[in-house]
Order: structure tokens, then sequence, then C-alpha cells
């Protein structure tokens, strides 16, 4: 069963003191290209969640979303106490110099001084991150499954669609043989109107009818289109990654289409060809987002 490119999972859950949401998110690409937005603390672990959905993901564009939010009391800032105090010290000391009162204005400027606040950079829990990775884990299977409903759907209208072209070669037999009678009649009548009052070959002309007729055959191109149809349906079935696969397929079902166009002559006929053609286009549309 194919599956498709685009897919979503996420993950909410509480560890420790901490509010953590995973998001996963895959859309149709020629190959994988994986973003990833995480945290400070988590960014030594990127090429570790890089790996994990590289080998389950296979392909398409993946954007990948790892959201902190603290539910506790403590903050990663903190007032540094002995450069405070040191800015205290001096302002005291310039503003008692000048003779100006020391208020509690000159605490609001120094708040705004470099250095005042300092950062306390967290170190990675081994423990949370073991939680953390299952959780990515979860994620990554409930995109493949999304995957699969997706890709459930695009398999019935792939194969409804090559039904159809499979339908409509059938409908083109009826007018095959008036189609050679009416090349026939016409040549005959060209030929009539050059006049060539009986001066003519006619074993010269049926070796060129037969020619001519040969040329003009479409029963090659439409084994060859039934051939194309039936290996691609035998390649749906595949437990493979079969999207590129089936687009080289599809390719060769539009040739034979083409040349069937081609050699056509007939209007009935033509019809059918567009007709054939528009199934052809949906089904191409629809592997854009076959993995």
């Amino acid at each position: 069963m194919i599956k498709s490119m685009t897919g979503y999972g996420k993950a909410e859950f509480e560890t420790g003191n901490k509010k953590i949401t995973l998001e996963l998110k895959s859309l149709n690409s020629k190959q994988l290209d994986i973003n990833s937005r995480l945290p400070m603390l988590y960014r030594e672990k990127d090429l570790v969640i890089r790996k994990e959905i590289s080998e389950k993901l296979i392909r398409g564009k993946i954007d990948f979303s790892l959201y902190i939010e603290n539910l506790g009391a403590e903050s990663n800032s903190a007032i540094n106490e002995n450069i405070v105090s040191a800015y205290f010290k001096q302002l005291s000391a310039i503003q008692t110099n000048l003779g100006l009162p020391v208020t509690e204005q000159i605490m609001q400027n120094i708040m705004r001084l470099p250095d005042t606040v300092k950062t306390v950079y967290e170190e990675l829990d081994e423990n949370e991150w073991i939680n953390i990775l299952a959780r990515i884990q979860d994620v990554i299977a409930t995109l493949l499954e999304f995957r699969s409903q997706e890709g459930q759907a695009l398999d019935r209208d792939i194969r409804g669609n090559i039904a159809d072209i499979q339908q409509l070669l059938k409908q083109i037999e009826p007018f095959e043989g008036q189609r050679i009678e009416n090349v026939k009649t016409r040549i005959q009548d060209n030929l009539n109107e050059i006049a060539l009052n009986g001066n003519m070959d006619k074993n010269r002309f049926e070796q060129e009818m037969i020619y001519y007729l040969e040329k003009l055959d479409i029963n090659e191109e439409k084994v060859r289109l039934t051939n194309h149809c039936e290996y691609f349906l035998e390649t749906l079935d595949s437990t493979q990654d079969v999207g590129k696969k089936l687009g080289f397929i599809a390719q060769e079902i539009g040739r034979e289409i083409n040349t069937i166009g081609s050699k056509a002559n007939e209007s009935n006929i033509q019809r059918f060809v567009v007709q054939m053609k528009d199934a052809l286009e949906r089904i191409k549309e629809q592997l854009l987002n076959v993995l």
C-alpha cells in the first residue's frame, strides 16, 4: 500500500516542572529536507533527532519543533548581586560628592546597566532526554499512521484513474476498423482527383497502401499501454516506497497515449485520447505526494 508524504503528529506532556510540546509536520518533496526548531538546551541532540526522523520518514519536507514551558517558580535569569552592589557604591559615592541625594531612582538606573542580570544555563537531564526521545518516537509513529491513511485515499483515486484509462482504451476498438476504411477511401479519392486515367501499377499501389496503413496501426501502442497500466497496478501493491517508480511508469503511459493520439486520424478516438490524458494528469498530480 502506498503512503502519502503529507503527515502530522503532536504530543504534549509534563516532566518535572516543565510542559513540553512536540510537533512534527511533513509535506511532499523530492528528497528529505529536515528543519528543526529546538531550545538552546536541546541543541546538542539535534543530530540524534534528525537521525531518528530520517530513518523512519525517508522523504519529504519535515518540520520538527520542540517547545518548553516552565511551570515552576524558578527562572533561568538571576540578579548579579556583586555587580549591582558595585554599581550602587560607585553611583552613591558620585552623587554624594556632587551633593545630590541618594534616592530609590538610583536602583532603576542601575538595573539598566550591563551585566546586572545573569542567565543561568541549565544542564540537560539525561532522564528527561530519554523521556523526550521516547515521545519523539511516538510522534513519528503518529505521523506514519497519518501518512498511511492519506495513502489509502490516494490509492483509491489513482486506481480509479487507471481504470478510466483502461476503459477508454477498450472504447477505442469499435472505431478502429472504420478508421482504416476512411483512410483507404481518402487515399483512393485523392488518386482519382489526380486523374491518372488508369496509368497506375496496382501492385505498387497496394504495397504503398499497406506501408502507409502500417504506419497508422496502433495495436502495438494499445498492447504496451495495457501492459504499462497492469505494471502500474502491480507496483501500487508493493510494500516498498514506490512514488518515484510510479512516476516513471506514468511517463511511459503518457508516451503511448500520445502516440495513439498522433496516429488516430479519427475524431472519436481523439476524444478518448483527450480523456485518457486528463485521467493521466490527475494521476501525475497525485503521485507528487506519494512516498
